[in-house]
Protein backbone atom coordinates (compact mmCIF):
# COMPACT_ATOMS: atom_id res chain seq x y z
CA UNK A 1 0.00 0.00 0.00
CA UNK A 2 1.48 3.68 -0.86
CA UNK A 3 1.33 6.06 1.61
CA UNK A 4 0.94 10.19 1.52
CA UNK A 5 1.50 11.72 4.40
CA UNK A 6 1.48 15.44 5.26
CA UNK A 7 4.43 16.36 8.02
CA UNK A 8 4.71 20.15 7.55
CA UNK A 9 1.99 22.39 6.80
CA UNK A 10 0.74 25.91 7.79
CA UNK A 11 -2.05 23.98 9.26
CA UNK A 12 -2.10 20.27 11.29
CA UNK A 13 -4.70 18.47 13.00
CA UNK A 14 -6.13 19.51 15.74
CA UNK A 15 -4.99 17.72 19.49
CA UNK A 16 -2.25 15.71 17.36
CA UNK A 17 0.92 18.26 18.98
CA UNK A 18 2.39 18.81 15.83
CA UNK A 19 3.76 22.16 15.07
CA UNK A 20 2.87 23.98 12.11
CA UNK A 21 4.58 27.03 9.61
CA UNK A 22 4.39 28.43 6.44
CA UNK A 23 5.87 25.39 4.80
CA UNK A 24 5.51 21.82 3.49
CA UNK A 25 6.87 18.54 3.89
CA UNK A 26 5.08 15.05 2.70
CA UNK A 27 6.02 11.63 3.59
CA UNK A 28 5.63 9.23 0.72
CA UNK A 29 6.10 5.20 1.44
CA UNK A 30 5.66 3.06 -1.55
CA UNK A 31 6.98 -0.74 -1.47
CA UNK A 32 10.00 0.20 -3.10
CA UNK A 33 11.45 3.09 -1.04
CA UNK A 34 10.90 6.49 1.03
CA UNK A 35 10.75 9.61 -0.46
CA UNK A 36 10.33 12.78 1.69
CA UNK A 37 9.42 15.59 -0.68
CA UNK A 38 10.10 19.12 0.25
CA UNK A 39 11.76 20.00 3.99
CA UNK A 40 8.89 22.69 5.06
CA UNK A 41 10.83 25.72 6.37
CA UNK A 42 12.65 24.84 9.35
CA UNK A 43 14.56 21.62 10.53
CA UNK A 44 12.94 22.16 13.93
CA UNK A 45 9.25 22.09 13.15
CA UNK A 46 10.44 18.67 10.82
CA UNK A 47 12.05 16.88 13.28
CA UNK A 48 9.56 17.43 15.81
CA UNK A 49 6.59 16.55 13.55
CA UNK A 50 8.48 13.37 12.16
CA UNK A 51 9.11 12.27 15.74
CA UNK A 52 6.00 12.81 16.85
CA UNK A 53 4.48 10.99 13.58
CA UNK A 54 6.79 7.77 14.72
CA UNK A 55 8.90 8.44 11.59
CA UNK A 56 12.45 8.15 11.49
CA UNK A 57 14.65 10.46 8.97
CA UNK A 58 16.93 7.35 8.70
CA UNK A 59 14.17 5.56 6.82
CA UNK A 60 14.29 8.20 3.93
CA UNK A 61 16.02 6.89 0.78
CA UNK A 62 15.46 9.91 -1.33
CA UNK A 63 14.76 13.08 -0.95
CA UNK A 64 12.51 15.15 -3.97
CA UNK A 65 12.66 18.90 -4.34
CA UNK A 66 9.46 20.80 -5.19
CA UNK A 67 11.50 24.37 -6.00
CA UNK A 68 14.13 25.75 -4.13
CA UNK A 69 11.82 28.53 -2.26
CA UNK A 70 13.36 28.31 1.96
CA UNK A 71 9.79 27.28 2.64
CA UNK A 72 9.79 24.05 1.25
CA UNK A 73 14.23 23.61 1.92
CA UNK A 74 14.92 25.23 4.82
CA UNK A 75 14.16 21.82 6.73
CA UNK A 76 17.02 20.09 5.25
CA UNK A 77 19.47 20.40 7.83
CA UNK A 78 16.93 17.65 10.00
CA UNK A 79 17.11 15.25 7.05
CA UNK A 80 20.99 15.29 5.96
CA UNK A 81 23.42 14.97 8.83
CA UNK A 82 21.09 11.57 9.22
CA UNK A 83 21.00 10.44 5.37
CA UNK A 84 24.85 10.34 4.21
CA UNK A 85 23.48 7.92 0.96
CA UNK A 86 20.58 10.00 -0.22
CA UNK A 87 20.17 10.96 -3.55
CA UNK A 88 18.62 14.35 -4.23
CA UNK A 89 16.07 14.31 -6.92
CA UNK A 90 15.36 18.61 -8.56
CA UNK A 91 15.01 20.68 -11.47
CA UNK A 92 18.34 21.68 -13.10
CA UNK A 93 17.13 25.24 -12.19
CA UNK A 94 17.14 24.62 -8.68
CA UNK A 95 20.23 25.99 -7.27
CA UNK A 96 19.47 29.32 -9.28
CA UNK A 97 19.51 32.18 -6.38
CA UNK A 98 16.39 33.43 -6.12
CA UNK A 99 15.29 36.57 -4.41
CA UNK A 100 12.12 38.15 -2.39
CA UNK A 101 11.56 41.52 -2.96
CA UNK A 102 10.30 43.55 0.34
CA UNK A 103 10.46 47.37 2.00
CA UNK A 104 12.52 47.76 -1.41
CA UNK A 105 15.00 45.15 -0.79
CA UNK A 106 16.27 41.33 -2.38
CA UNK A 107 16.42 39.01 -0.02
CA UNK A 108 17.81 35.45 -0.49
CA UNK A 109 14.69 33.04 -0.52
CA UNK A 110 16.37 29.64 -2.05
CA UNK A 111 18.57 27.41 -1.20
CA UNK A 112 20.92 28.78 1.46
CA UNK A 113 23.96 26.16 0.17
CA UNK A 114 25.85 26.25 -2.95
CA UNK A 115 25.02 22.81 -5.38
CA UNK A 116 29.02 21.83 -5.21
CA UNK A 117 28.32 21.89 -1.14
CA UNK A 118 25.23 19.38 -1.26
CA UNK A 119 27.30 17.60 -4.01
CA UNK A 120 30.07 16.66 -1.24
CA UNK A 121 27.17 15.63 0.92
CA UNK A 122 24.53 13.53 -0.65
CA UNK A 123 24.39 12.76 -4.15
CA UNK A 124 22.35 15.07 -6.42
CA UNK A 125 20.42 13.96 -9.59
CA UNK A 126 19.04 17.05 -11.47
CA UNK A 127 16.99 16.91 -14.91
CA UNK A 128 14.33 18.80 -16.59
CA UNK A 129 12.64 15.92 -17.89
CA UNK A 130 10.96 13.08 -15.81
CA UNK A 131 12.77 11.03 -13.33
CA UNK A 132 12.13 7.83 -12.19
CA UNK A 133 12.40 7.81 -8.16
CA UNK A 134 10.97 3.99 -7.78
CA UNK A 135 9.55 2.31 -9.95
CA UNK A 136 6.19 3.72 -10.36
CA UNK A 137 7.19 7.33 -8.38
CA UNK A 138 8.15 10.31 -11.15
CA UNK A 139 9.25 13.51 -10.55
CA UNK A 140 7.27 15.47 -13.36
CA UNK A 141 10.56 17.49 -14.61
CA UNK A 142 9.82 21.03 -15.87
CA UNK A 143 6.78 22.09 -16.73
CA UNK A 144 8.03 23.54 -20.21
CA UNK A 145 4.02 24.76 -21.86
CA UNK A 146 2.34 26.78 -19.68
CA UNK A 147 -0.73 28.10 -21.38
CA UNK A 148 -2.45 29.10 -18.11
CA UNK A 149 -2.14 31.20 -15.36
CA UNK A 150 0.82 30.49 -13.48
CA UNK A 151 0.78 30.41 -9.84
CA UNK A 152 2.83 33.77 -9.64
CA UNK A 153 4.06 36.22 -6.89
CA UNK A 154 4.77 39.65 -7.47
CA UNK A 155 7.53 39.50 -4.80
CA UNK A 156 9.47 36.52 -6.55
CA UNK A 157 12.83 37.65 -8.56
CA UNK A 158 15.84 36.08 -9.90
CA UNK A 159 18.91 38.15 -10.78
CA UNK A 160 20.09 38.86 -14.34
CA UNK A 161 23.48 40.55 -14.64
CA UNK A 162 22.80 43.65 -12.59
CA UNK A 163 19.10 43.54 -12.91
CA UNK A 164 16.39 41.77 -11.90
CA UNK A 165 13.50 39.88 -13.40
CA UNK A 166 10.70 37.88 -12.44
CA UNK A 167 11.35 34.74 -11.47
CA UNK A 168 10.13 32.03 -14.02
CA UNK A 169 9.68 29.11 -11.88
CA UNK A 170 11.86 26.62 -13.98
CA UNK A 171 12.21 24.76 -11.36
CA UNK A 172 9.18 23.85 -10.26
CA UNK A 173 8.34 20.53 -10.61
CA UNK A 174 5.58 17.92 -9.21
CA UNK A 175 5.70 14.51 -8.28
CA UNK A 176 3.80 11.70 -10.07
CA UNK A 177 2.33 8.19 -8.08
CA UNK A 178 1.05 5.62 -10.64
CA UNK A 179 -1.51 3.19 -9.46
CA UNK A 180 -3.87 0.77 -10.33
CA UNK A 181 -6.72 3.08 -10.35
CA UNK A 182 -4.71 5.99 -12.00
CA UNK A 183 -2.43 9.22 -11.65
CA UNK A 184 -1.57 10.75 -8.10
CA UNK A 185 -0.49 13.91 -8.66
CA UNK A 186 1.83 15.57 -5.51
CA UNK A 187 2.18 19.29 -5.44
CA UNK A 188 4.68 21.68 -3.80
CA UNK A 189 3.53 25.43 -4.41
CA UNK A 190 2.47 24.69 -8.33
CA UNK A 191 4.37 27.92 -9.05
CA UNK A 192 3.95 26.45 -12.97
CA UNK A 193 0.56 26.47 -12.51
CA UNK A 194 -2.00 23.81 -11.52
CA UNK A 195 -3.57 23.66 -14.70
CA UNK A 196 -0.42 23.74 -17.01
CA UNK A 197 1.27 21.11 -14.29
CA UNK A 198 -1.84 18.71 -14.92
CA UNK A 199 -2.53 19.49 -18.48
CA UNK A 200 1.58 18.50 -18.72
CA UNK A 201 1.25 15.10 -16.81
CA UNK A 202 -1.48 14.10 -19.10
CA UNK A 203 1.15 14.90 -21.61
CA UNK A 204 3.74 12.51 -20.08
CA UNK A 205 2.06 9.93 -18.24
CA UNK A 206 -0.22 6.98 -19.10
CA UNK A 207 -3.73 7.08 -17.24
CA UNK A 208 -6.38 9.32 -16.09
CA UNK A 209 -5.48 11.72 -12.62
CA UNK A 210 -7.13 10.35 -9.69
CA UNK A 211 -6.17 12.83 -7.19
CA UNK A 212 -4.11 16.13 -6.56
CA UNK A 213 -2.76 16.81 -3.51
CA UNK A 214 -0.66 19.56 -1.81
CA UNK A 215 -0.11 23.37 -3.01
CA UNK A 216 -1.44 25.09 -5.62
CA UNK A 217 -0.82 28.60 -5.26
CA UNK A 218 -4.10 29.73 -5.23
CA UNK A 219 -3.83 31.98 -2.55
CA UNK A 220 -3.61 35.18 -4.62
CA UNK A 221 -5.95 34.44 -7.27
CA UNK A 222 -8.93 36.41 -8.14
CA UNK A 223 -12.35 35.52 -8.22
CA UNK A 224 -12.04 35.52 -11.97
CA UNK A 225 -9.21 33.32 -12.45
CA UNK A 226 -10.75 31.18 -9.93
CA UNK A 227 -13.91 30.63 -11.11
CA UNK A 228 -11.71 29.92 -14.37
CA UNK A 229 -9.82 27.30 -12.69
CA UNK A 230 -12.77 25.55 -10.95
CA UNK A 231 -14.63 25.49 -14.86
CA UNK A 232 -11.47 23.56 -16.39
CA UNK A 233 -11.21 21.59 -13.39
CA UNK A 234 -14.67 20.50 -13.34
CA UNK A 235 -14.36 20.08 -17.27
CA UNK A 236 -11.49 17.90 -17.74
CA UNK A 237 -11.34 16.07 -14.04
CA UNK A 238 -14.28 15.51 -13.37
CA UNK A 239 -13.83 12.43 -10.99
CA UNK A 240 -10.60 14.03 -9.44
CA UNK A 241 -10.20 13.71 -5.89
CA UNK A 242 -8.39 17.17 -4.00
CA UNK A 243 -6.42 17.22 -1.04
CA UNK A 244 -5.11 20.64 -0.77
CA UNK A 245 -2.73 22.56 2.03
CA UNK A 246 -0.25 25.34 1.93
CA UNK A 247 -0.46 28.19 -0.78
CA UNK A 248 -3.80 26.62 -2.07
CA UNK A 249 -5.26 29.19 0.23
CA UNK A 250 -8.54 28.77 2.75
CA UNK A 251 -10.47 30.94 0.34
CA UNK A 252 -9.61 28.90 -2.79
CA UNK A 253 -9.82 25.95 -0.76
CA UNK A 254 -13.62 26.94 0.56
CA UNK A 255 -14.46 27.62 -3.14
CA UNK A 256 -13.17 24.46 -4.83
CA UNK A 257 -15.42 22.66 -1.87
CA UNK A 258 -18.42 24.39 -2.33
CA UNK A 259 -17.82 23.50 -6.07
CA UNK A 260 -17.14 19.68 -6.08
CA UNK A 261 -18.20 18.83 -2.60
CA UNK A 262 -16.59 16.31 -0.63
CA UNK A 263 -13.92 15.63 -4.00
CA UNK A 264 -12.08 18.08 -2.08
CA UNK A 265 -10.40 18.26 1.46
CA UNK A 266 -8.16 20.31 3.65
CA UNK A 267 -4.72 17.92 3.85
CA UNK A 268 -3.18 19.28 7.39
CA UNK A 269 0.12 18.07 9.08
CA UNK A 270 -0.52 14.41 10.48
CA UNK A 271 -2.93 13.72 7.63
CA UNK A 272 -2.89 10.32 5.64
CA UNK A 273 -4.50 9.30 2.20
CA UNK A 274 -3.46 6.12 1.21
CA UNK A 275 -3.00 4.09 -2.19
CA UNK A 276 -3.05 0.90 -3.76
CA UNK A 277 -0.21 -0.55 -5.15
CA UNK A 278 0.43 -0.71 -9.10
Amino acid sequence: MNKIICVVDNKALKGTGLKTEHGLAFWIETKNGTVLFDTGQTADVLSHNISLLNLDVKDVDALAISHAHYDHTGGLEAVLPENPDLIMYANEDVFRPKFSLRDGKYNPSGFEVSREEFASRIEVRLSDAPAEIFPNLWTTGEITKRVEPEGRSSSHYIRDGEGWLPDPYRDDMSLVLKTPDGLVVVCGCCHAGLLNTLAYVEENFEGPIVTVMGGTHLMTADGKLLDHVINVLDERYSDTLFYLNHCTGDDAIKALANAFGERVQPFPAGAVVTFKEQ
